[in-house]
């Protein structure tokens, strides 16, 4: 039977890996995202199998028509809409250097403008854990039994990064809740927590090889990770092989990361 797979933020990097590896397996994907001319793009790239829907998963009116522009069943959601909005601020707006935080991650505004880092905290849990909880909640009565919740955290949560990693952190709990929930009726919610991942546009163009070269040391494998890598992971989660696995945290970093 093919599934139906749902990938937010599915244009670019992750989200597209994502929904390739699920689109060659014979699912029917639908990828989402803010900008029309990149869902455009990658549809045309990953062929009749995928369909794509604008949505902007912070928006709780776009999400609405996500859910009912949807079919009535949905076997796999994968929620990897996100990224650091830090970054989309002008640099040198009160942030640091790429690796000034070690994950790359800027310092935010100054602690004297509360106004600004009110709206730079409130971007980034909006954007990385209620784009999440909304877009789940919105599709609940349409998740099939035997199905999987994925969502794309970061391993920012465990190495205090801030709004961001704040943001990460709160996901990974909301997680364990929602895997109770879901649980009974025969349905897996895990995260998948990249690492350094190279080839995307979280980092914007703020980057260079002094950067990339200290991320891979960090490794154990001594390279940076893919977008493929964290797909891998997704699929693997949304497979007959992983159904007795929820609630949990599957860190794919290269070992920049451990656990004990």
């Amino acid at each position: 039977m093919t599934r139906t797979v749902v990938v937010t933020g599915g244009g670019t990097g992750i989200g597209y890996a994502v929904a390739s590896m699920f689109a060659a397996e014979g699912a029917r994907v639908y990828i989402t995202g803010r900008r029309e001319s990149v869902l455009s793009e990658a549809r045309s790239r990953l062929g009749d199998g995928v369909s794509t829907i604008v949505c902007d998963a912070t928006d709780p009116d776009q999400i609405e028509a996500l859910r009912d522009g949807l079919p009535a069943t949905v076997d796999v959601l994968v929620n990897n809409a996100g990224g650091n909005r830090e970054f989309d601020a002008p640099p040198g707006g009160g942030g640091g250097p790429l690796g000034a935080v070690g994950l790359g991650g800027q310092a935010g505004p100054k602690p004297d403008d509360l106004r600004a880092m009110a709206a730079g905290w409130r971007s980034n849990l909006e954007g990385n854990l209620l784009s999440a909880v909304l877009t789940t909640a919105a599709l609940d009565k349409q998740l099939a039994p035997g199905g999987a919740v994925v969502h794309i955290g970061s391993f920012a949560a465990d190495r205090g990064a801030g709004s961001y990693g704040a943001a990460k952190a709160a996901m990974n709990s909301w997680n364990i809740f929602l895997a109770r929930q879901l649980g009974p009726r025969d349905i897996t919610s895990n995260v998948v927590a990249p690492g350094y991942i190279a080839d995307t546009e979280f980092f914007r163009d703020r980057t260079n090889q002094q950067f990339h070269d200290a991320r891979v040391a960090e490794t154990m494998n001594g390279r940076a990770g893919y977008p493929e890598d964290i797909a891998g992971a997704v699929v693997f989660l949304a497979s007959p092989a992983a159904r007795h696995i929820t609630a949990q945290v599957i860190n794919v970093n290269g070992g920049a990361l451990t656990t004990r």
